[in-house]
Parts: C-alpha cells; structure tokens; sequence
C-alpha cells in the first residue's frame, strides 16, 4: 500500500510571497541547474550594510583540507581594540551552490551593537570537492580563526559558530569536530534549519514534494553530490550527515529553527530531542506554516520577524553571558 503524504499548509502570509517569488526560485534543483543556479548575482548591498555598522572587510587565504587554497572574510570594526565574541559563519546553498558573502548580512548588526567580529568561510563546493571537503574545510577555518582569535580582536571564550540550510549542516558537523578533537572551544552553536540527514526519509522529507523552497528531489541532488555513492551506507561519517550521530553529549549550548513545511522539520527536531537526551542544551523552535527559508524569501512577514527575533535573543544571550 502507498502511503499517501498531505503537507502542512503554508502560513497565508508567507504563500502569497511564495506564489510571487514563482519562477524566480524553483522547489526542486536538479544536477544540470548547478551551473546556472551559480550564477546568480551577489547582495548589491552589502558593502553599503557592512559600512553602515561601522566594519571593514577584509580577506584571508588560509590552508583548507589537504593543504587546498580557501578564503575567510573578516567583517569587523576597523578601530578594535576590545576583544568581542566571534562569530564564525558557514553558508548554505545544498553543498553544491553559494558563497561566503551569502547570509552574513543577518549577523552584521552585532559589529555595532556587541563590537562582534564575523568571520566567513569559503569553502569547496560538492560534486567537485565532495565530503569530507566541505567539512574538513569548514573546520579548518574554525580552528584558523581561533588561532588568531588575538590578533583578529576575538575573546576567545565567546566564539559561536552558525550557518544555515547546508551551512547550518556544516556548522553541526564542525560542532561535533570540535568536541571529538578537544577543540576549538565553543560558546555555543547555531543550527538555522539545518541539513543534517542524509538519508531524507522522515516524513516532513516526503510531504514536501515539488512545492515550496528545497524540495525532496533537491535534498537528494545536494546529498547525491555531496556523498556519491557512499550516499545512505555506513559509510557516511557523523561529520559529513550530523543526523546520524547517535551521541550527542559534550555539545555547547545549541539553537535549532526551522519551519513545519520544509523537509528538515523531522530531522531537525529529532537532533534536538537526541541532545536533551544526552543531557545537553538546546532551544528548538519549529514555525508554523513556515517553509525552508522563507525569513530571506519574506523578510517583512509576520512569521520571519517573530523568527528572526527569536534567533537574534538567543545570539545575544549567548554573547553577553
């Protein structure tokens, strides 16, 4: 018998916007939309919202896995003098799309209001550098980062580490490193509605079919290039599929959001519920009617300002202890 899969409806506000955004982001990316999808233009802003909280860019190349080339972006106060918390972004895009330019508009604001340093990773992008790549490269500039946490106006005892969708996965991954290889310590880690599970069959991964933003189909493009064939074997380590991690005790305190209509929901409750198990912290909140990204896709909805809120206190909490 087949099961049949009803989805959750979206929130009103937020399905207007999708139904504008048609044809300009697609549900399902499939292999030969790589190319393209990579092309897509940069934030024409962002210079303008790096000068307006009073930060520099700067860029660092640095040795990634295997002694590969990757670049860092630094966006910090040109005048720091008083070390502040770290924030060490990883970006999304499925593994296989984006840029270390991508996302780091939503934590910029912590320049000026908690003298923060961000710092963003590029690293390689699957099918062309599959796992362990993308991980080990995002790990690499972490412990770079932490090294130079001094020099770089750092305190290294505030040091966070966040990203979302695929950099929400990565950052997972790196959080788990962190704590198998006894460092760099973190204050805390940000998973915003994270990529995590390779093996994409929970429920919320098969009601989410052909509608809203990252469907099923492209969760399987960004894991089939990411993995290859070592794609739902046991052969998937914990670092590349954090989802599969059994244990998670030693974690710094953790945040996980995600909407009920997307297909990280289950996979990302679930990780939730196995670090209260293990007796850890995590503050979980799951938005209804919210589809996968729709606090970038929508940003004026009810919906993504509750979210962002939400997110930003628990930064700020977190920093400020």
């Amino acid at each position: 018998m087949t099961t049949v899969y009803t989805p959750p409806p979206f929130d009103p506000e937020l399905a207007a916007a999708l139904e504008l955004a048609a044809g300009m982001i697609p549900p399902t990316i499939t292999p030969e939309m790589i190319p393209l999808m990579r092309q897509m233009p940069a934030d024409p802003t962002l210079a303008d919202q790096i000068a307006a909280v009073g930060a520099v860019h700067e860029e660092h190349t640095i040795a990634g896995y295997e002694g590969g080339e990757i670049i860092l972006s630094v966006f910090r106060r040109q005048d720091q003098t008083v070390p502040g918390p770290g924030i060490y972004h990883i970006h999304g895009g499925g593994m296989i799309l984006g840029d270390r330019l991508q996302g780091v508009q939503g934590f910029l604001p912590f320049i000026a209001s908690h003298g923060a340093v961000v710092v963003s990773v590029e690293y390689r992008l699957a099918p062309e550098f599959p796992d362990p790549v993308p991980v080990e490269d995002s790990y690499a500039g972490l412990v770079w980062t932490a090294e130079h946490a001094g020099e770089l106006g750092i305190d290294p005892s505030r040091l966070i580490v966040g990203g979302a969708s695929a950099g929400g996965g990565l950052a997972a991954g790196v959080t788990l490193l962190a704590r198998d290889r006894r460092g760099p310590q973190l204050r805390a880690s940000l998973l915003i509605y994270p990529m995590l599970d390779d093996r994409n069959e929970t429920v919320s991964s098969h009601q989410i079919q052909g509608i809203g933003v990252w469907d099923r189909a492209s969760n399987d493009t960004g894991w089939d290039a990411y993995l290859g064939d070592r794609r739902r074997t046991d052969a998937v380590s914990i670092y590349a599929a954090p989802g599969r991690a059994e244990d998670l005790s030693g974690l710094p305190p953790t945040f996980i959001d995600v909407g009920s209509a997307e297909v990280f929901r289950d996979e990302d409750v679930a990780y939730a519920s196995r670090i209260w198990a293990a007796g850890g912290v995590c503050e979980l909140h799951v938005w209804p009617g919210g589809f996968h990204g729709f606090d970038g896709l929508a940003p004026q909805a009810q919906l993504s300002m509750r979210m962002v809120e939400a997110r930003n206190n628990w930064i700020t909490r977190m920093i400020d202890a």
